[in-house]
């Protein structure tokens, strides 16, 4: 993100910097250490919260736009799948999961540090609402996402017979698939509601590469609710419905602004 210079960029580094600290204490933690490793989660999703939140915050009240780009976006949508593991655990406690995430929460840490993104104007007054739709549809499927990998891997285990009756996560495989469609129902009210507020809020509609995919993923994610309801889509089938759509949908932003940013260095092309 953008910092700025002397004491008060000393002051700002310090928060990204603690939320790798907590991020790492999480992920580094042994079992027998599971205090250390929930209050340096804590510490890491709360830290990565507010240098974002104050990051958003100080680039809107400039009047020169939000700051967009590959790491801002990718590192948001981490914080977002983080802040839903963290509520969730408090009812179902999942070691292996939270260090995984913890790794993941750090490195999209640095990747926002490293690509901070520019400040873009956003044109409309409802942009910033689209954006930030845009966004928590990307957090809701990436925790539906999450769940799935879960389903999998214990529908895996039941089929060789090293599950037991909770599955290998302490919740029942039934309870742990509705949880993960929840998510995927939830991203695709936002995800059309960011759409809907994009077509009738633009007044210069262009069908670009990120209007196509978004569609197509749009497309995906319907379709995949349409066969769980009137078909019965369930397991690997409906899981991999759920990759793809999640898939495409990164490719319709955050793909595309990591070719620009990263692979080709131009954060300022224009429309991109």
């Amino acid at each position: 993100m953008s910092l700025p210079s002397g004491a008060a960029a000393l002051n700002l580094w310090m928060v990204p910097l603690l939320a790798c600290a907590g991020y790492a204490v999480a992920a580094g933690s042994p079992p027998l250490r599971a205090a250390w490793a929930q209050v340096g989660m804590a510490v890491g999703i709360l830290a990565h919260a507010a240098w974002l939140a104050v990051d958003l915050a100080s680039s809107s009240s400039s009047g020169s736009g939000v700051r967009l780009g590959f790491g801002p976006v990718t590192s948001l949508t981490a914080c977002l799948v983080l802040i839903v593991h963290a509520v969730e655990s408090r009812f179902v406690q999942l070691p292996a999961v939270r260090r995984v995430l913890a790794v993941v929460g750090g490195l999209s840490v640095l990747v926002a540090l490293a690509f901070p993104g520019e400040l873009r104007s956003l044109g409309s007054p409802w942009a910033p609402v689209h954006w930030l739709l845009g966004v928590a549809a990307y957090g809701l499927f990436g925790a539906a996402v999450l769940h799935a990998l879960l389903l999998d891997g214990a529908d895996r285990r039941l089929r060789m017979r090293r599950g037991g009756p909770l599955g290998m996560y302490g919740m029942p495989l039934l309870q742990l698939e509705r949880l993960t469609f929840v998510f995927v129902q939830a991203g695709f009210v936002v995800l059309s509601a960011a759409i809907a507020l994009g077509v009738f809020t633009t007044s210069h509609w262009r069908w670009d590469h990120k209007t196509v995919l978004s569609l197509l993923g749009w497309s995906i994610f319907a379709a995949l609710l349409v066969g769980r309801r009137w078909r019965g889509w369930r397991g690997q089938r409906a899981t991999r419905w759920l990759y793809a759509g999640t898939l495409v949908l990164l490719l319709a932003y955050v793909g595309s602004r990591f070719v620009l940013e990263v692979l080709l260095g131009r954060p300022g092309v224009a429309g991109s």
